[in-house]
Formats: structure tokens, sequence, C-alpha cells
């Protein structure tokens, strides 16, 4: 809650920077409205690639990964029958949470909906049951040699219920008030809840989950199409390390706010420029196959896989990626290596 206290002190001069990121994340707001009108098929299809990407993304930021990729495929399809390992557990609580608030009126705030959030991501996972932390805990980095270094002290357990509480009304105040851009007000209360750090466990994947939820309740609804979670995990370093600076004084209302915010919205801004590309690609001339052959020919990797294809060109279908590389086949200009989900493709070089 000290970013809010007071408000216009923490965000009394906004830097030229942000500034103009703020603005480009606006005009990629407008088009995400015209996109949906035009393009719904395009974004069904980004919709569920991210999906994807968010549930497998953010869980592995904590270190839940489920190695075997089929597997994972259907604990989020929610098709598993079983959940074998605690890390399979938390990939399906993950997918749960997220699906709760993009499929359901999670509305309004409050300590109640993270508390429910909480329960959902471990819902397959015993002794958790959607409960504030009962002792005091501390952030740490481990180094290889076992040693641990302190990385910020969260609020104390006796402490976090009136802290989280007071943070989400003077969040719904701001919001209400108007006065600050949305945004802002979204980074600084991720901030402050990863900050009091308010569960055991579970603490970075209930916020990254729940702020996908408030960008889209303020009206910048990309979170669906573009995972920010996975544009999170290609900058870890960044996203830790300017939580870090941000903490230092946070205790006493001292911290400095802007190098989070900087982080958090620049990797908006990137969602938005890759939610453009996206929807460019499915406006390009040519037809869709005629793509899938020029970024074989001209642009993949020599061993790739149809996922590579997929995620290079979003919009066009795995039907439409393999009768493509059915045809480069024929041509002798490609062949596969193994059989099943795990098929390699190779371009044949110098054809």
């Amino acid at each position: 809650m000290q970013s809010f206290m007071p408000l216009e002190r923490t965000l009394g001069t906004v830097p030229g920077s942000l500034v103009r990121q703020l603005s480009r994340i606006d005009i990629g707001r407008g088009r995400e409205e015209l996109y949906a009108n035009q393009l719904p098929e395009l974004l069904t299809e980004l919709a569920a690639r991210a999906r994807v990407e968010s549930i497998t993304a953010s869980s592995a930021l904590e270190g839940v990964v489920v190695s075997d990729r089929g597997r994972a495929a259907k604990i989020i399809a929610g098709s598993a029958r079983g959940l074998r390992t605690r890390s399979e557990q938390e990939l399906a609580g993950y997918r749960g949470a997220l699906d709760y608030l993009f499929t359901g009126d999670w509305r309004p705030l409050n300590l109640g909906l993270l508390l429910h959030l909480h329960r959902l991501l471990f819902h397959e996972t015993p002794g958790h049951d959607g409960a504030f932390k009962s002792s005091d805990n501390l952030v740490v980095d481990r180094s290889p040699d076992g040693t641990r270094t302190v990385r910020f002290k969260p609020v104390a357990a006796a402490q976090t219920e009136h802290f989280t509480a007071e943070l989400i009304e003077r969040y719904n105040t701001a919001v209400r008030d108007g006065t600050s851009h949305p945004v802002l007000l979204v980074g600084l209360f991720v901030l402050d809840l990863l900050t009091i750090h308010p569960f055991d466990d579970g603490n970075g994947r209930v916020v990254r989950v729940l702020t996908n939820a408030l960008l889209t309740d303020a009206g910048y609804g990309v979170a669906r199409y573009v995972s920010l979670e996975q544009l999170i995990a290609e900058s870890a370093d960044g996203y830790y390390d300017s939580l870090l600076a941000s903490t230092h004084g946070w205790h006493t209302n001292e911290h400095d706010p802007w190098p989070w915010l900087r982080y958090f919205v620049a990797r908006l801004a990137a969602a938005y420029d890759r939610f453009e590309q996206g929807a460019a690609s499915d406006r390009s001339a040519g037809t869709k196959q005629d793509r899938v052959r020029e970024y074989v020919l001209a642009h993949a990797p020599e061993f790739f896989t149809i996922a590579d294809v997929r995620s290079a060109l979003p919009g066009i279908s795995d039907p439409t990626i393999r009768l493509s590389l059915d045809s480069l086949r024929t041509e002798g200009r490609i062949r596969s290596e193994g059989t099943g989900r795990g098929a390699r493709w190779r371009r044949l070089v110098g054809l």
C-alpha cells in the first residue's frame, strides 16, 4: 500500500520515456478493439496460444515444470488422467486460476478474490487451502553453494491482512478517481502486493494471473492474446532486478517505484507490439500456405518443428501448416525426421 501513500507524490512527475510508451500502449489499445471486429478468428487462435504460454511460463518462473510436452498439453487442456507430481498439480492450478479470471465475472477486487485465486492455484495440491501466510517470510536468493542472500523482507504475517486490505482500498479509490494512468496504477498495485507477499507460497503466480485481469478490467486486454507471463520469462533478470530496486525503503515509504514501473510499462508495450505483428501477419499478401513456404525456406532454422512454424506465424492453423510441409516434402525441399509430436523437419540446404 506504500506506493499509494500519497499517490500524488509517487506519480507526481512521470518520466518522459514512460509517457511515450504509455502513448504507444493507448494506441495499441485502440487497435485491439479494431482487430476484435475485423479478425475474430485470428484473435481466437492468439488467445488459445497465449493461454498455453501463460500457464507454462508463469509456472516455470517458480520452477514448476512438466518436462513431457504431451503430458503438459493434456494438463493444460484439462484432459489428463490423474496428476502424478507436485509440478503437474500446480500447472493445473494456474490453469484453473487463469481460466476463472478470463471466463467468469471475478469482480470486485477484494480480499476474498485473492484468497480464491490462491485456493484455485493449489486446489490440486494437498495442504494448501487459500489462506494468508501464518508466519513471517523472507524473499531470498540461493547461490549454487547453498548460501542465501535476503532480497527483501515482506510485511509481517500479523499485519498481512490489514496491509492487503488497505492496498486494495487505495487502489480501488485511485481507479475511481481517474486522475492517474490506469497502467501505472496496476503497476503500483503489483509492486505493493509482491512486497507484502501475503502467502506462504504462490505469491508471484497469484499476482501475475491477477495482473492480466486488472489490465483487462482497465481496458487493456492484450494479455488475452499475448502472454505477459511469457514476456516476463524472456526477461526474468530484468523482472527480478527491477522489483528489487523498487522495494528498497518500501517499509518506510522511501522507495523508488520507477525502476519497476519502467519494466512493467515496457513489457506491456512489447505485448502490444507482438500483438500488432501477429495481426499484421494475418493481413499480409499471399495465401497462408505461401507464408508457411516462405518462412520454412527463408527464415526457419535448418531443423524445426510444427510448433516453431506455429509460433512464427500466428493465425495459421496446424492443418494448413501440415499441407504446406507435405507439399515442400513432395518437392524435395524438406524431409521429416521422426514421427508423432516430437517429429522434426529438416530444410535441405542448397535446394
